[in-house]
């Protein structure tokens, strides 16, 4: 059983609290310490009070479910452990130099930095263009107001396009699925946000074309109940990671 703790006690951390058969969830934390008081009663795991106690903690891998933020302050202090970290707020990885240092030290560290698929499908077959070229990856994101947090809209309207070092600075909570398209494949993707008044899910549609091809994904999310701006499946995405690590069958790319 793989142990755990827990960076972020909100709704993607009781997310995996709720499905965390065959993982032992032994520590947690957040900035709001009533959260992580409540989430760590519910698994049985130790509310720590600071981020130090969290680390002194008996654990294999450190999950990171709570922000961009807490990546550039916690990551690096996290692998000098020696532990694998997983990023779910991958839009921190945008920084090439805070990505630099990060892997660099889990290099040094002996250890990993896992980045789930998040919101999206597809991943795997994207690290083709590591290795031929990949002439067009584009995502076009489309959500309904409520989950960009702006007011209703009459009509479908495109908020942004550019790339996704651009997005960052606009749109800095719906960067991690460009980010992680981009880590995958190695190469800057250009981004569209729509905002559309007929719209009930986050949407996702992906086109990748190169030398293998074309390929078109179109994923279309539930939000999480508890929160529109949280897919359902990114949190689910980081349960399938660390329930894989011990697996001796290794499935995909």
């Amino acid at each position: 059983m793989t142990r755990i703790a827990l960076l972020g006690c909100g709704n993607i951390g009781n997310i995996i609290a709720r499905h965390a058969e065959g993982l032992d969830i032994v520590a947690v934390f957040d900035r709001d310490p009533a959260a992580a008081e409540r989430l760590a009663a519910r698994v049985g795991a130790r509310a720590c009070t600071t981020f130090d106690e969290l680390l002194a903690s008996d654990y294999r891998v450190l999950v990171e479910a709570a922000s961009v933020q807490a990546v550039a302050q916690y990551g690096e202090a996290a692998l000098r452990r020696g532990r694998d970290l997983v990023v779910l707020s991958v839009g921190a990885l945008a920084d090439a130099a805070l990505r630099e240092r990060l892997t660099t030290l889990a290099r040094q560290q002996g250890c990993r930095l896992h980045i789930p698929s998040g919101a999206v499908f597809g991943l795997d077959n994207l690290k083709v263009g590591r290795l031929s070229r990949l002439d067009t990856l584009r995502l076009r994101t489309t959500k309904p107001a409520a989950a960009l947090g702006g007011e209703p809209v009459p009509e479908r309207r495109l908020l942004f396009e550019g790339t996704a070092a651009e997005c960052i600075r606009h749109y800095p909570r719906n960067i991690n699925v460009a980010v992680a398209l981009g880590l995958a494949a190695g190469r800057e993707v250009m981004v569209e946000i729509w905002v559309d008044p007929a719209a009930t899910r986050n949407r996702h549609e992906i086109l990748a074309q190169g030398e293998f091809g074309e390929v078109r994904i179109d994923v279309q999310n539930v939000p999480s109940p508890d929160n529109p701006r949280t897919s359902y499946l990114a949190a689910l995405s980081v349960l399938a990671l660390l329930r894989g690590l011990d697996d001796p069958l290794r499935v995909g790319t």
